[in-house]
């Protein structure tokens, strides 16, 4: 019973001293890592402010002022542990492997971080631009690092992969900041060319979201068995795009009406068509 008393006694004093060596370590380490949080979270925000300042892009300036954050914190991380005493080099080797292995299991959500930061950088699109790509024509919502947020006309929020978004083919509809509507209007043989085009013409003239530069076009577009197609093409801002299609359509109608002029229904080409031979 003494001897294990001994023992009990000579492990207490042998902890109790590595505790009161080890004691300033541990206190210095943890000083660090919080005086450390602190300083990241101050250098963060300056450099946030810095970039706003700069005028870059809010998505570009949150992208990196994000890389910078985890940068810092793993500088901190790695200062910490060598502060302890942990060696380092082996941890690093680790964390190595384990990267490897992730990157190689996590090969499409790289792709599309590759894609956020191409997005980013060379800014094919920007939040609030309308865009077409990938099957989807949408308003750009927010351009996160993996994906990107998109809202349809009918309020239906997509979200697309950024790797296959930066290699596919992107149309913006908002980056020119104009749109040209691209209309058919087909009418009879019978109806008087001039006075049509004129009444379209004026159609736009009247129309105060139609743009006067570019000027707006009416020509003949084709002539088909059944009528003469007429092509308007009105210049609007992007924003007033759709309202300028219905409001051109519409109008047109009215002054057709108004003038004894019948817009000609389609009809089916069958002038090249072989009829069957009959039996």
């Amino acid at each position: 019973m003494t001897l294990e008393t001994n023992y009990i006694t000579a492990y207490a004093d042998y902890f109790t001293n590595k505790i009161i060596e080890y004691s300033p370590v541990a206190i210095s380490a943890f000083v660090i890592l919080f005086v450390g949080l602190y300083a990241i979270r101050i250098i963060n925000r300056f450099m946030r402010k810095l970039m706003v300042k700069q005028n870059l892009d809010p998505t570009l300036t949150k992208f990196l002022a994000d890389i910078l954050l985890w940068i810092l914190r793993g500088l901190l991380f790695v200062t910490v542990i060598d502060k302890l005493g942990i060696g380092t080099t082996s941890f690093v080797t680790i964390l190595a492997t384990m990267g490897f292995a992730i990157g190689m299991s996590l090969q499409g959500s790289l792709s599309n971080f590759a894609g956020g930061i191409l997005i980013i950088l060379f800014k094919p699109f920007k939040v609030g631009d309308t865009i077409e790509a990938q099957g989807v024509m949408a308003t750009v919502l927010e351009i996160q690092i993996f994906v990107t947020k998109l809202v349809t006309g009918n309020n239906q929020t997509i979200f697309v992969p950024n790797g296959a978004l930066s290699n596919g083919t992107i149309t913006n509809y908002s980056m020119q900041g104009t749109r040209r509507a691209d209309l058919t209007i087909a009418i009879s043989y019978g109806t008087d060319l001039k006075k049509a085009k004129d009444i379209i013409t004026n159609v736009l003239s009247q129309d105060t979201k139609v743009l006067t530069t570019p000027v707006a076009e009416v020509s003949v577009k084709n002539l088909t068995d059944s009528a003469i197609q007429l092509a308007v093409r009105p210049w609007a801002k992007t924003e007033d795009y759709a309202a300028v299609v219905a409001s051109t359509l519409e109008n047109c109608k009215l002054a057709f009406d108004e003038a004894g002029i019948v817009f000609q229904p389609f009809v089916s080409e069958l002038s090249n068509t072989k009829k069957p031979e009959q039996q």
